[in-house]
């Protein structure tokens, strides 16, 4: 099962990833701060980190950094209401998918989905 690191500082936005993603059958690991997500990606293994940009004591873009080197291997999806900070985190984190806010949910599952497709997988390598 796909494992997905949901940072996301609003709550019901949220809860509402949360549930969509794990309808979806992925597992889900949800934090309310960028801050909260670095033990939690020192510990265990996440095959998608799934964060909001703009958070309160550590930003998505230095979150996706820290995953870089504490987890190689995970995927960065932005997700961001700030139109200002997507060229950043494109800079910062080039590989990184961005999917910018308002957005159906339906439209997050399938980026995720299109993301781990084998095809997108042997891109990546």
């Amino acid at each position: 099962m796909i494992r997905i690191l949901l940072a996301e500082d609003e709550t019901a936005m949220r809860e509402h990833l949360t549930r969509a993603l794990q309808k979806a059958n992925y597992e889900v690991v949800a934090v309310d701060r960028g801050t909260a997500a670095i033990p939690l990606l020192e510990a265990q293994e996440f095959d998608l980190l799934l964060t909001d940009i703009v958070m309160p004591e550590m930003d998505g873009i230095e979150l996706a950094q820290q995953c870089a080197t504490l987890s190689p291997g995970t995927q960065v999806m932005f997700i961001t209401g700030f139109s200002g900070v997507t060229l950043r985190a494109g800079e910062s984190v080039p590989k990184a998918k961005i999917l910018s806010k308002p957005f159906h949910l339906r439209d997050l599952v399938l980026e995720v989905q299109r993301m781990f497709e084998p095809d997108s997988i042997s891109d990546l390598n």
